[in-house]
């Protein structure tokens, strides 16, 4: 009896898995750059117009106006990107409206800024939501980043702007 269709060995299925993984991992970059998708970058100009697509054509929907805000990229086409804020709130922005310097946001309120990724460390400083941060580096649980000229350790479940797996160097 066929049925039209081959039964797969061990080796078979091995190999089936790979191109199931290597096409999620393919379909996981963007068309345009071939960065990751989706990905973190943060707002360049003081004011940006975020629009319903991807042209000037678009009806502008609002504005951000916080230079540094960061913006994670879930979309490209071509010299656009669709962005969404920590709110879920987004559109299309021009690419040159963008940086690839890293920020994040204090999520919140009396965040310790400590000495080390430690918190029996001394409090280098303290943030309130909504402070914007440049990004420095980041382990599993801790990212350092900088504010209002103070460095310190935070832990990451404080912040967004950066994946739970993501590890900066």
């Amino acid at each position: 009896m066929t049925s039209g269709h081959k039964i797969l060995g061990p080796a078979a299925g091995l190999w089936l898995a790979f191109l199931v993984a290597f096409s999620a991992a393919a379909a996981e970059r963007g068309p345009v750059t071939n960065l990751p998708m989706p990905r973190f970058v943060s707002l360049k100009a003081e004011e940006s117009n975020v629009r319903r697509g991807p042209s000037l054509s678009h009806r502008i929907d609002w504005v951000f106006t916080r230079r540094n805000m960061p913006l994670e990229v879930t979309a490209e086409y071509g010299h656009w990107r669709r962005v969404r804020d920590r709110d879920g709130m987004g559109g299309w922005v021009h690419y040159s409206l963008l940086s690839g310097v890293r920020h994040v946001i204090i999520e919140r309120d009396a965040t310790p800024l400590f000495i080390k990724p430690d918190p029996e460390s001394p409090v280098n400083a303290m943030a309130q939501s909504g402070v914007i941060a440049r990004l420095d580096s980041c382990d599993l649980d801790w990212c350092r980043i900088v504010a209002g000229g103070n460095r310190g350790w935070v832990e990451k479940r404080r912040i967004w702007g950066i994946r739970p797996e993501e590890v900066r160097e």
